[in-house]
């Protein structure tokens, strides 16, 4: 039975289902040589934010297959050493969105009226009004720093009660900013139009420090800042001076360059709200997080793909869905080609043809390069790791399309250079989900993939099928079926034979020394 760790506090449901099939251990607060001590026992780690996943934790779990964090960031996880030793890493990307997104609102009313500071006024038994005059958030201008799911929900509440909006996302639609009641800016504008700014993007080398002492000089006084997406996209310090000075108005932070907050010239500012990282602390979101992610550890040990895997190029979950029935084809097309072109790789073409020229190809790239390498990497390479095993072996990988209609709706052509040649399969699927190879080396044949396969590049001319059933008869191979292909008359073809049994050393040879014989090639698939 497999095993999973759950080395963070997560909410019982999620045990629950992955106790269905898996044994589960709960042990939290392990430190780093603890973990890297057990961890090879286990086929799937299961955490929350206090757990770090450093590239020795995760070359020491050589049997993991997935690294789920119940929650939407993943920058506790070293993602690229994951993905170099071919295991998934998914989150919950919606399962805290509503939680985020109330506590940004929440934070951004309670510094505008002063909130925290005047209850603990009347709890010290004061009546202090006038210390405590507040701001209305009413026709103020709130620019919002990334507009996804959370972001784009601040935006729609606040629009509700009145603000003006401006966005910054590079990675959005002048449409959709629209829809959203959002005008679309720079940065420096945002800075300097803004009454309140909120942030809502992941911590990224190009987002660390967004917040810094330049841009902070380009805000009114009147500002207030709101975090509750990432520690370290704000320069902390350089917030803590530009409030002291009066710089900006405010700021309200739920998350910190490092966690938990230690000593800090944010602490001692009146006009600074703090909390310990609450964002996604409310009961739904536990709930709602810890079902996401246990629901795709369970998927993956079950062989069933991840539908929030962070480290697979292109799979989202509607991607996913609507090219599931080719990922396998593009699988099996690279397996046959890697095979005929043999040894060392060089270069891979893709081409996608008719329909699938106007889908996503980076999935059906990934495919394609995962069923080229399985031969020599066997159950090494898998959709996380194959693009960099490809990167590493030199092997250059060309992606086309073709949007012209042939025979087929939509095909799936490969090429590839290795030390037999260059070698092209083409395969399509059939209306009830059934793969096709269509075409072998600019030859077009009709066949079904089969475990076991000869292709033969010969003369058409009389005798040679015969002579070629013959030799596999003599050698108890039996023929599950054969079709030829060819371009003219008397010119080359190709045979393609599906078998019921592998070939026995050194019928190959013999097959070779048949008159009319130009070359041929084995394939298991």
């Amino acid at each position: 039975m497999a095993k999973v760790l759950v080395s963070d506090t997560i909410d019982q449901v999620g045990i629950d289902i992955l106790s269905q099939v898996a044994q589960v251990d709960v042990k939290t607060g392990l430190p780093d040589e603890e973990l890297i001590k057990i961890i090879p026992d286990y086929d799937a780690l299961m955490l929350r934010s206090g757990t770090r996943v450093t590239q020795e934790i995760i070359e020491a779990g050589t049997q993991l297959k997935i690294i789920g964090r119940a929650g939407v960031g993943v920058d506790n996880i070293d993602v690229k050493a994951a993905t170099r030793q071919g295991i998934i890493v998914v989150n919950s990307p919606e399962g805290n969105t509503i939680a985020a997104a109330e506590h940004a609102l929440a934070m951004m009313l309670s510094l505008s009226r002063h909130i925290p500071a005047a209850n603990e006024s009347v709890k010290a038994n004061k009546w202090d009004r006038k210390r405590f005059m507040g701001a209305e958030v009413y026709k103020k201008t709130l620019g919002v720093v990334g507009l996804g799911k959370i972001g784009s929900h601040v935006a729609n509440v606040a629009k509700a009660m009145g603000m003006k909006l401006l966005a910054f996302d590079p990675f959005i639609s002048q449409d959709r900013a629209e829809q959203l009641g959002c005008t679309l800016v720079d940065l420096d504008l945002l800075f300097s139009e803004s009454d309140y700014i909120t942030l809502h993007v992941p911590k990224t080398p190009e987002t660390a420090h967004l917040i810094n002492a330049e841009a902070l000089a380009k805000m009114k006084p009147t500002t207030r800042i709101i975090n509750c997406a990432r520690g370290g996209i704000i320069d902390e310090n350089a917030l803590a001076d530009a409030i002291a000075s009066g710089q900006i108005a405010g700021a309200a932070l739920d998350v910190f360059e490092e966690e938990p907050l230690g000593e800090s010239k944010l602490r001692g500012l009146e006009n600074v709200i703090l909390t310990p990282h609450l964002g996604a602390s409310t009961a739904e979101a536990q709930v709602n997080v810890a079902i996401d992610v246990a629901e795709q550890i369970r998927d993956v040990l079950l062989g069933l793909p991840a539908r929030s895997a962070v480290n697979i190029p292109g799979l989202t979950p509607d991607v996913m869905e609507k090219l599931r029935p080719y990922l396998q084809l593009a699988e099996t097309l690279g397996n046959l080609v890697g095979q005929l072109a043999g040894g060392r790789i060089e270069r891979l073409t893709v081409r996608l043809q008719g329909e699938l020229a106007t889908n996503k190809s980076q999935p059906l790239v990934v495919a394609s390069i995962k069923g080229l390498l399985s031969q020599a990497l066997r159950e090494r390479v898998n959709y996380v790791n194959a693009a960099i095993e490809a990167q590493e072996r030199g092997i250059r990988v060309i992606e086309t399309r073709d949007a012209a209609q042939r025979d087929y709706s939509g095909s799936i052509h490969l090429s590839a250079q290795g030390s037999m040649g260059e070698h092209s399969v083409t395969g399509v699927l059939l209306g009830d989900g059934e793969i096709r190879i269509t075409d072998v080396d600019g030859f077009p044949i009709n066949v079904p993939p089969s475990n076991y396969m000869l292709f033969t590049v010969h003369r058409d001319m009389p005798g040679i099928i015969g002579k070629i059933g013959s030799l596999l008869g003599g050698f108890n191979v039996n023929i599950a079926s054969m079709q030829v292909g060819r371009k003219i008359v008397r010119g080359d073809a190709v045979m393609a034979l599906s078998l019921d049994d592998p070939l026995p050393e050194g019928l190959l040879s013999e097959i070779t020394k048949v008159a009319g014989i130009r070359d041929a090639y084995t394939v298991k698939l």
